[in-house]
């Protein structure tokens, strides 16, 4: 084994240099995706500002409590009970702590 084959190896916990290159193929498309979630997730705090300045403008309050159920509900059927985790942080970002 050459010693960028170990370092590979080494990095990535793989035992073969076959695995090691599935895995930093698949570590850089998760790095990817990653980005994308982020740039998504900004996304939606700027959106989510919009909806609370309306509803702010509007004589309502900052945060729909109904909404927020709507939302937990959609991500705890669609990824199950750690969705739900992830809503809670999702809706934290995008309207702070109540």
């Amino acid at each position: 084994m050459t010693a960028t084959t170990t370092q590979t190896t080494e990095k990535t916990g793989a035992r073969t240099p076959e695995a090691a290159d599935v895995i930093t193929g698949a570590r850089e498309r998760i790095d990817a995706l990653d980005d994308r979630i982020i740039g998504l997730v900004q996304e939606r705090m700027a959106v989510s500002a919009v909806v609370q300045e309306a509803r702010i403008a509007s004589g309502g309050r900052r945060v729909n409590l109904s909404r927020e159920m709507e939302i937990l509900g959609h991500y705890r059927e669609a990824l199950g009970k750690p969705g739900t985790a992830l809503a809670m942080t999702l809706l934290e970002l995008c309207r702070g702590r109540i």
